[in-house]
């Protein structure tokens, strides 16, 4: 049985009611979804746009559980078990021994805590924004440790070399996977 979006926001919203964890959900669907795209994986968009999606299923109800309560919940909910693997690769090293193999799991464990870098520094900006950002203002954000200190630099870089991308690189990217997908997701918050 393949979960069809509909369904994976429904168990998303099941065991997430907190906007801000929703909006990360929505955000991390649509910037892996432009990476499947980008990278040459557009026949799996649907499949890599629903482990963002669903990846932190867990993190709302199971804090100090999280990637422990996944997989009981994800395959109760009929999810395949290359969804599970992929959700619960994320927090490799953090909570989770299970190591990131696939190209779409190396881009998930580096951007997770990149997205919520990047909108924290959207947020600061004039224009709430990420269509205006650029990469030397992120990079100054990036350096500061005081801000988003809750987003581990150590695993952005850590994702960056799992994937063989420059830092820069990566960063860059991850705006342009934001952008793509800011309208939709403020609209998707809008409409909850």
């Amino acid at each position: 049985m393949t979960m069809t979006r509909q369904q994976a926001l429904a168990l998303l919203k099941e065991y997430n009611k907190e906007p801000f964890h929703l909006l990360h959900g929505f955000t991390v669907e649509g910037v892996m979804g432009w990476f499947a795209e980008q990278l040459g994986y557009g026949g799996e968009a649907d499949f890599w746009s629903m482990v963002g999606l669903l990846h932190d299923v867990d993190f709302e109800c199971y804090p100090d559980r999280h990637c422990q309560e996944a997989p009981r919940i994800l395959k109760e909910a009929g999810a395949s078990d290359e969804m599970i693997h992929a959700v619960c690769s994320h927090a490799y090293g953090l909570c989770s021994d299970v190591k990131p193999e696939h190209q779409m799991e190396k881009v998930l464990f580096a951007c997770d805590e990149l997205t919520g870098l990047i909108g924290a520094a959207a947020r600061m900006r004039p224009s709430k924004s990420v269509s205006d950002m650029e990469l030397s203002s992120l990079k100054k954000k990036f350096k500061d440790k005081k801000f988003a200190a809750g987003c581990s630099r150590d695993v952005i870089i850590q994702g960056a070399e799992m994937l063989g991308w420059e830092l820069d690189y990566l960063l860059e990217q991850t705006i342009l996977a934001m952008r793509s997908c800011e309208e939709r997701v403020n609209n998707e918050m809008q409409s909850l």
